[in-house]
């Protein structure tokens, strides 16, 4: 797998998750609450933790620092160290990466029914307060 260096692969952009993204409404979860954002993220080559933050700006350093860790122990992210441990990237596996056509089509599904999902939560929370 040829790696492009990190000054020209393009940058991540802090607008990448909209707060009202689709992913938010799936019924099930890639891994935790972040997972698959991170995927997302390292689709187009090795990341930077700092690049990763820009943007991910909604969650905690400790917590994506966790969810990394649960990336990597369940073989889908490789982080690899360089200078001595002075500079570490995060990387797709072939197994990380053979979960973004899954994670696409869960996007697309949420996305398609988004309507019928906000629905659905709504009701639920109106049926919910009125029990409390």
């Amino acid at each position: 797998m040829t790696v492009q260096p990190v000054s020209s692969r393009p940058q991540l952009s802090p607008d990448m998750f909209d707060e009202l993204c689709p992913s938010t409404l799936l019924p099930f979860r890639f891994g935790d609450k972040w997972a698959p954002l991170v995927l997302r993220c390292l689709e187009d080559g090795p990341r930077r933790f700092s690049e990763l933050r820009v943007p991910l700006n909604r969650v905690t350093p400790k917590v994506l620092t966790q969810s990394l860790r649960g990336l990597e122990r369940s073989g889908l992210v490789a982080r690899s160290e360089y200078d001595g441990g002075t500079r570490v990237e995060y990387a797709l596996t072939p197994l990380g990466r053979s979960m973004l056509e899954p994670m696409a089509a869960a996007c697309a599904w949420a996305a398609e029914h988004w309507d019928e999902l906000l629905d659905a939560r709504e009701a639920y929370d109106a049926s919910s307060a009125g029990q409390a």
